[in-house]
């Protein structure tokens, strides 16, 4: 349980902390215009909110924590602004790495990182190996991630299980799929979104097929500490009775 005191209401509140979450970092480049800057400054200030984000989460207990960084749609981008979210791991984990590894912080990566530049892949290798042992808080990146893709690659290989005899059909279920997924990760309990959209845009279908979504109108750069604490918040003010009653 976590004790947290709500700066807007000033109410003390002993808070159940969600085992996965998972968060949508939206609205980089709305923060940018606003200011009348270029989208990719929006992406720069957007990494303070993940330092802060992975920080808060360490602090609150939390077991795993996604972030959605780039899917398998956002290479329809314009390129400039594709080649600097490339970018973008590649600063983050030389900068942020040894810290993490400090933390007992384990690196993980959702998609498909066949498709990334070398020394995106190069960097993502490094961090998941140096920090491969580490027991704390699980950091996963969705890099060139897409729900659908994932599960199109799990059914790929049951076919070819089932092909080639090693399954049989009636064996299939639903912990066989989940072992086959991008990253075995335990299902999300919470799934956040920043910028006011409300949509999973293909971000973990399988995994938050029971998690509570948590929608708020605050631009990625400008997500901080208490931001996360309110989500987690309002994720008390749920009852989840994954289809019961």
């Amino acid at each position: 349980m976590f004790k947290w005191v709500n700066p807007k209401t000033k109410t003390e509140a002993e808070l159940s902390i969600p085992e996965h979450v998972a968060i949508i970092m939206d609205g980089n480049g709305r923060w940018a215009k606003k200011r009348g800057l270029p989208r990719i400054m929006g992406h720069r200030e957007g990494m303070k909110s993940v330092r802060e984000a992975v920080r808060t989460a360490q602090e609150l207990g939390i077991r795993s924590l996604t972030l959605y960084a780039f899917s398998t749609e956002n290479w329809t981008r314009p390129e400039e602004e594709v080649n600097f979210l490339m970018k973008l791991p590649k600063q983050f984990l030389e900068t942020d790495l040894k810290e993490l590894d400090e933390q007992n912080v384990r690196v993980l990566v959702a998609g498909d990182v066949t498709k990334l530049p070398r020394g995106t892949r190069e960097a993502v290798d490094e961090a998941r190996t140096r920090t491969a042992t580490n027991t704390g808080l699980d950091l996963v990146f969705a890099l060139n991630y897409g729900g659908r893709d994932e599960l199109v690659q799990a059914m790929k290989q049951i076919a070819s299980d089932v092909a080639h005899g090693t399954i049989q059909p009636d064996e299939i279920d639903d912990v066989m799929i989940g072992e086959r997924l991008m990253t075995n990760m335990q299902d999300v309990d919470l799934i956040i979104r920043t910028s006011g959209e409300q949509r999973l845009s293909n971000f973990l279908l399988w995994q938050g097929a029971y998690a509570e979504l948590h929608f708020t109108d605050v631009l990625w750069p400008e997500f901080k500490r208490d931001h996360f604490v309110e989500a987690i918040e309002a994720y008390n003010a749920r009852t989840r009775r994954f289809g019961g009653v």
